[in-house]
Parts: C-alpha cells; structure tokens; sequence
C-alpha cells in the first residue's frame, strides 16, 4: 500500500466541484483512502491504495480537471499520515454539503425576506401616490363640479342676455312705430293746417 498527497494551485481550484471530481475517481481507480479539503488558495488530497491504482490515479489528477476549473500547478508527495477510507469521507462530505446547502437556503431566504420587505416598501409608497391620487381626483372631481356650476350660471346669465337684447329689439321696434304713427299724425296736421291756412288766404283775398 502506498499513501500520496496531491496539492493542486491555480486562480479557481476550489468551489468548481473539485473533490466530488476527484472521489468519483478514486471510487473509479479501486483507492481505499480518500480526503480532500480546501486550503487557502489550493485543493489538497491524501490518497491510498496499491502502487498501481494510487500511479493512475495520481496521472488522471495531473491531466484532468473539473470543467470549470483553473489549474497552474499539480505537486505530488509521499504521505506518511493516516488517510480516511473513501466511504468515511464520502459521508463526512456528503454532510458537508448538506450543512453548505442548507446555510446557501437559509441565505436565499434571507435574501427572499429582504426583497419582500422591500416590495412591501414599495407597496405601501405605491398606496400612499394612490391615496394621494384619489385626494388630487376628488379635488379635480370638485374643481370640474364648480366649473359646471359656473358654465350653468353663464349659461342663465346668457339667457337672460338674450331676454333682453329682445326685449330691447321690441321696444326699439315698438319706439320707431310710434315715431312712424306720430310722423304719419303730424304730417297729416300739418297738411291740415296747411289747407284751413289757404282756405282763410282765399277768403281774405290773399
């Protein structure tokens, strides 16, 4: 049996599914030993098995990385530690991810709750520009009332107008018929005066 650490650098080597990666591997090339953890800015793994299986899993390690992952370097070393039986590690980091995707949930629903609360701000501002809508309404709705009011009063003070520009029409009318009546009655005077003048001439011997 042989024991090797693998240490793996690089801009983006952890959080890209690196040690799932390379357990699926280890479970694949026959290891029995299997830990990884994160450390700074790289990955490290502790391996054991035969000579042969811990030789190829060592070459793949090198040659292949998870999809999204950058890689500069890739060290291996003798180790003469303990190393955990892959089926150990493989619960300790199944909880892991548990407890990872738990506290990831109970981040998004912190952020949920913040965002609610935010709508519900939002919400109540929305009501509050409504309220003050309807207040603008109502006044606008009693602005227009007036304004019918008013454009009724015009419309009487208009009818009334009209009423007298009528009645003003009939007198001036009924005032030129008297000035025709009377015209017509002088006229008729004088001519008679006029004629018992020339009839008083003629006797005298005018």
């Amino acid at each position: 049996m042989v024991k090797k650490k693998i240490v793996i650098k690089g801009d983006r080597v952890q959080d890209v599914g690196y040690r799932l990666f390379l357990l699926d591997a280890a479970e694949d090339f026959g290891l029995k030993g299997f830990q990884a953890r994160n450390v700074e800015n790289y990955v490290e793994f502790l391996v054991e098995g035969n000579d042969d299986n811990v030789a190829r899993f060592v070459e793949f390690a090198k040659k292949n990385y998870p999809e999204f992952a950058g890689v500069e370097e890739v060290k291996e070393e003798n180790y003469e530690g303990e190393v955990m039986s892959i089926d150990r590690f493989y619960q300790r980091f199944s909880v892991d991810q548990l407890v990872k995707i738990v506290n990831i949930g109970i981040n998004i629903v912190g952020k949920q709750d913040l965002m609610i609360g935010r709508q519900d701000l939002m919400l109540e501002r929305q009501d509050k520009m409504l309220e003050k809508q309807d207040l603008m309404l109502g006044k606008m709705d009693l602005m227009l009332e007036k304004q019918d009011e008013m454009l009724k009063k015009q419309d009487e003070m208009l009818k009334k107008q009209d009423e007298m520009l009528k009645k003003q029409d009939e007198t001036i009318a009924e005032i030129r018929a008297l000035r025709e009546d009377l015209r017509s009655y002088m006229e008729e005077r004088f001519e008679k005066i006029e004629r018992e003048i020339a009839t008083i001439k003629a006797k005298i011997g005018l």
